[in-house]
């Protein structure tokens, strides 16, 4: 699997990450509902994505942002 994500992309997905799981386990604001899935399965997709490097997304639109990548 190639990679298509630089630094900067994937250390944003693990804030991202981060503060979507925060406001699904540390507070009750998305309470228990769909809200509350919703974050936690982005929270997931984003910090698969980060570590691995390659967003499945990208690759069907074509888009880079690693300038190293091939």
């Amino acid at each position: 699997m190639t990679t298509n994500m630089g630094t900067l992309d994937r250390v944003a997905r693990l804030l991202i990450a981060a503060a979507l799981l925060f406001a699904a386990l540390g507070t009750s604001m998305l309470g228990a509902g769909l809200l509350f899935w919703i974050a936690l399965i982005f929270a997931g997709v984003f910090t698969l994505t980060a570590f691995v490097g390659n967003c499945p997304l990208y690759s069907v639109v074509g888009l880079k942002t690693c300038k190293d990548c091939g």
